[in-house]
């Protein structure tokens, strides 16, 4: 971890007109939530392709669910980490006008983050897939697997993305026209391999927009697309960005 670099984004933050934040599953790793697909994520207990595909909880939802419900304990028990506080803060200061998340957690709103764009979805609800009705993800027994629709008894679904879905139309155009009209790109926590999402920071560079890394390694944005890679913990590096941009705010 560079503090040449960490002031340069200060610097970059300071002087961008409209700064976005594009945030992968990186960010909320010290939270306590496992990159899916790191040696100890949900990937490694179980097969995607017959647990998280669209077509598999249409097939088998009891089953589907049996994964579900450790994804929503591993989420409802996080809390946001100084990366989240952070990019609120950020906010908070003027200086980053959106967060455009792939994650489902809701840590970045309960960070304090206002403007969350969140292009996979949210693990908060759960919908209907008959009728459409909508309840909290909290308020379910997970004693009586898989959930049933209060309105008709269908069985309800997680809001979030399956493979095989596409991303919620309304948050993906935000994010594409977010990306569109930034001019600073803070690239998050991401390995940016996941797409469509990750077309959002190269759309921004494209867009004439600087594109800055922070991840613990080097992705396929860097040396590519990103301007620079602050290489460390985001909790670590955002809280030193957003001291330093506070400082040079008010000298």
């Amino acid at each position: 971890m560079e503090s040449g670099e960490i002031e340069r984004a200060a610097r970059d933050l300071l002087s961008a007109q409209k700064a976005i934040a594009f945030t992968g599953a990186g960010i909320s790793v010290e939270s306590g939530i496992p990159d899916f697909r790191s040696p100890t994520g949900l990937w490694s207990k179980y097969d995607p392709d017959q647990y998280a595909t669209i077509d598999a909880f249409k097939a088998d939802p009891g089953k589907v669910w049996e994964m579900l419900v450790e994804m929503i304990g591993l989420v409802t028990r996080a809390k946001p980490n100084p990366a989240h506080h952070g990019l609120a803060s950020l906010e908070t200061m003027g200086r980053l006008h959106a967060v455009v998340t792939q994650n489902i957690d809701g840590l970045h709103q309960a960070a304090g983050s206002r403007k969350v764009i969140e292009i996979h979805g949210s693990g908060a609800s759960l919908s209907c897939l008959s009728c459409g009705s909508r309840i909290a993800a909290t308020s379910f027994s997970m004693e009586k697997l898989p959930p049933r629709c209060p309105e008709c008894r269908s069985i309800m679904k997680p809001d979030v993305v399956f493979f095989g879905e596409p991303l919620p139309l309304s948050a993906y155009e935000a994010a594409l026209e977010a990306a569109r009209e930034c001019d600073l790109v803070l690239a998050i926590g991401t390995s940016a391999e996941v797409y469509p999402a990750a077309e959002i920071p190269i759309t921004a560079k494209r867009a004439g927009a600087k594109l800055v890394e922070i991840n613990v390694e080097p992705t396929s944005l860097t040396g590519r697309f990103s301007d620079y890679l602050i290489q460390g913990r985001s909790g670590e590096i955002l809280p030193r960005v957003v001291e330093l941009v506070r400082g040079l705010m008010y000298q």
